[in-house]
């Protein structure tokens, strides 16, 4: 692969600082690296590779058609004003926000699935939600041989899905708790700590949170599967790392337990751990720091013959985020999408 020079908007974050790391673990050349945040973060260094790389502060003028990569993990409305204009110089820009995910010109993609959407990128490419991957990947290698009918998802989401200041928070709030006292950190909706909060991002007027409607219409994009009937409930739960959740599944043709636990076996990067006799199946604890996606409690849906219930994990910060960009960005540079 070339050595591409990189520029990330969010280097600041928890998933940029990751994304440096997992740029380091998989080896992945790189020219020229900068990182940028907003003015409270500017001029704080980040080590790279035995150097310290300063962050600089955010501007229109921070981006030239030098930078071969941008990768942005900052808010919706940072990546609808500078994702333009990186792309605009030429820039192979990967954007880590809701901003252009149901773009119809922006591809939405997780490698393992269907890494021909980057083909037809125009500058920019998006990738989904945290809780989204995990489930999608579980599901994908049944449903390309048996089409999906519907899914009904309820997640627990660790609070790293919210930044570092929410994993400061819980850490924070539990040990008030534990002294007994309740010391709201206002990272969460609610207090967090010892607690379980049944809103994740603002309400839509259906009743449903922007969450809940990212995860529905992302999984119909990825897979190109308009139709798919979708319905899901996210909450926060008090663990650090490991997004969490229960999917009931309905596909084209009936599905056993044995048969779903062979294929999902034969996805890229999901591991089945599913042994009930013996009580092994994933948890959160499993996953943190990796990028596993761990399916288990594969069984039968007792409430719709022929469907399935599983229970799926993964890393929000690595799988969910930081992961999927450089798997991206490896995919782009062998297909040679990005500009030398």
């Amino acid at each position: 692969m070339d050595a591409y020079n990189i520029t990330v908007v969010g280097g600041a974050g928890i998933v940029g600082r990751e994304f440096l790391k997992i740029l380091d673990q998989r080896e992945i050349p790189v020219g020229r690296l900068r990182l940028l945040a907003t003015a409270r973060s500017a001029g704080k260094t980040v080590d790279f590779r035995g150097k310290a790389v300063t962050i600089e502060e955010t501007s229109d003028a921070s981006f030239t058609a030098d930078d071969h990569i941008v990768f942005l993990s900052a808010s919706g409305s940072a990546s609808k004003r500078y994702a333009p204009m990186a792309a605009a110089n030429g820039s192979f820009v990967i954007d880590d926000s809701s901003a252009f995910r149901q773009d119809p010109a922006v591809p939405l993609v997780i490698p393992e699935i269907n890494p021909e959407d980057l083909e037809w990128h125009k500058g920019i490419v998006s990738q989904p939600n945290c809780t989204t991957t995990p489930m999608v990947l579980a599901l994908h290698p049944i449903h390309r041989v048996n089409p999906l009918k519907r899914i009904i998802v309820s997640t627990y989401q660790a609070v790293a899905g919210a930044g570092g200041a929410a994993v400061d928070g819980l850490a924070a709030e539990s040990r008030a708790a534990l002294e007994g006292r309740h010391e709201p950190s206002g990272t969460q909706k609610r207090e967090i700590a010892f607690n379980a909060v049944p809103q994740i991002d603002l309400f839509d007027a259906d009743g449903y949170t922007k969450e809940e409607i990212k995860m529905a219409n992302e999984t119909r994009k990825i897979f190109h599967a308009p139709d798919i009937a979708i319905s899901a409930t996210c909450v926060r739960v008090p663990t650090f790392f490991g997004h969490a959740m229960t999917v009931w599944a309905e596909f084209t043709n009936p599905v056993d337990p044995d048969e779903a636990r062979k294929l999902i076996a034969t996805g890229a990067g999901v591991t089945v751990v599913d042994d009930p006799a013996n009580e092994q199946y994933p948890t959160p604890m499993d996953v943190a720091g990796t990028d596993a996606v761990l399916v288990g409690r594969i069984r039968k849906d007792t409430s719709c013959p022929g469907a399935l219930a599983l229970w799926t994990i993964t890393d929000s910060i690595r799988k969910g985020a930081a992961t999927n960009v450089v798997q991206v960005i490896e995919e782009a540079a062998r297909r040679n999408l990005i500009r030398r």
